[in-house]
């Protein structure tokens, strides 16, 4: 968006999950846990939307996509680029 006060790391994670989304759909072969990629993707997506996403669950979905597709090689680097814009919001805050 431009100028506007969007969060550039809410912009990358948006751009990141929306890619992985679209190379996940165009893939043409069924893998067992592919249901799941596809719901912690949309999951992602949500979470970019509100601007705001909560980062032990961004860890969380990042971890369960990456365990659902990790062996899948022609997705590798989507879930790369989608891994390096959660690790963008850092480490939560401590209390």
């Amino acid at each position: 968006m431009t100028g506007s006060d969007e969060d550039p790391r809410v912009a990358e994670l948006r751009t990141a999950v929306s890619r992985l989304r679209r190379e996940l759909a165009a893939h043409p072969a069924e893998f067992p846990d592919r249901g799941i990629a596809e719901d912690e993707l949309a999951s992602l997506a949500a979470m970019a939307i509100t601007g705001r996403p909560e980062i032990p669950r961004l860890r969380r979905s990042l971890l369960l996509v990456a365990g659902a597709i990790g062996s899948v090689s022609a997705l590798a680097r989507g879930l790369s680029a989608v891994r390096a814009a959660v690790e963008l919001f850092g480490d939560q805050p401590r209390r």
